[in-house]
């Protein structure tokens, strides 16, 4: 377990935050334990919980439990439990989980691994130190980034379809999501991951109807998916129904200037001022969204445009 804090600027002060892993999972059918991280503020009652689906860069480490370190300490600081699993698509699982079903991509394990952390919450807040009593299990959210933007996509409602049959894979338990460089419309994938993920050409968006805020960089030019554009990005706003906001980052590359790690290869337009601003915009809506009646996302949308040099653009449906 260790100890850390940080700083930030959304209501009340950063609290120190306790982060606790490997907490070991074992889910009868998966072919390893389920290894989570808990990252939580040291004090405090009532908490909600963020799940974190990470992304598959290309760091051996990053897509497990030990990334995005810059997001997960800002929202552990200001008031949120943080729930971070190593899928089974992570780099450090590979040569366990070689030639299990569903191998390489395993996107419906991906999904089902959250739904089984809620179905064990009581468990995992009662194996941490500290943690213990202080959650409420009633405020639950998603976020993900990349490849864990679809698979909380999925979890907020929208569907594919798979071997001809439509897959719904909804978490009603989970009352809001964060989507950060999600992938968009399957119709437009045409790059070479089209044949390796076929999965992603089915995903219907018009049934994703869980409250989320989508995450785009306007210099995301994810070619290996789509010539679109960065634009691709948004569709989970655009094609999905309200309410949905969208946060459009300006010079913004596919890591949102380095949400993935620290110092990370991955990133290419490396900006901590970028960084605490998603931190920032994010835990604010999941605030609102998670506490009816407070006005932080309000506030913050109404902050964002008024400096000399936002960073980004809010819109909302």
């Amino acid at each position: 377990m260790s100890t850390s804090t940080t700083t930030a600027d959304t209501p009340g002060s950063p609290l120190p935050v306790v982060s606790y892993s490997p907490l070991t999972l074992s889910i009868p059918g998966r072919p390893v334990d389920l290894q989570v991280r808990v990252s939580a503020p040291e004090t405090g009652t009532d908490l909600p919980v963020i799940l974190l689906s990470h992304g598959q860069g290309p760091s051996n480490n990053l897509s497990s439990l030990n990334g995005y370190a810059p997001l997960v300490n800002f929202w552990a600081a200001h008031g949120f439990v943080v729930i971070q699993p190593t899928h089974l698509t992570s780099r450090t699982l590979s040569h366990l989980v070689a030639d299990a079903a569903g191998a390489p991509f395993f996107w419906r394990s991906r999904s089902e691994d959250m739904s089984h952390i809620l179905d064990r919450l009581g468990e995992i807040e009662k194996a941490v130190p500290l943690l213990g009593g202080r959650i409420d299990h009633a405020k639950i959210a998603v976020a993900g980034h990349s490849f864990g933007g679809f698979t909380s996509s999925l979890l907020l409602g929208a569907r594919v379809t798979d071997d001809g049959e439509e897959v719904s894979l909804l978490e009603p338990r989970i009352k809001a999501g964060v989507l950060l460089a999600a992938p968009g419309r399957g119709d437009v994938i045409n790059g070479p991951m089209a044949d390796m993920l076929p999965v992603f050409r089915t995903i219907d968006f018009s049934t994703m109807t869980t409250p989320a805020l989508v995450v785009a960089g306007d210099e995301d030019d994810s070619r290996h998916f789509t010539d679109m554009g960065p634009d691709w990005h948004a569709d989970p706003y655009t094609l999905a129904p309200g309410p949905k906001a969208l946060l459009t980052l300006f010079g913004a590359g596919h890591a949102l200037g380095g949400i993935p790690g620290y110092d990370v290869a991955e990133t290419t337009d490396e900006s901590p001022e970028r960084v605490a601003a998603v931190g920032s915009l994010t835990s604010a809506y999941l605030r609102s969204q998670l506490h009816p009646g407070d006005n932080t996302w309000q506030t913050a949308r109404e902050a964002l445009p008024a400096g000399p040099d936002p960073v980004g653009r809010i819109e909302a449906k």
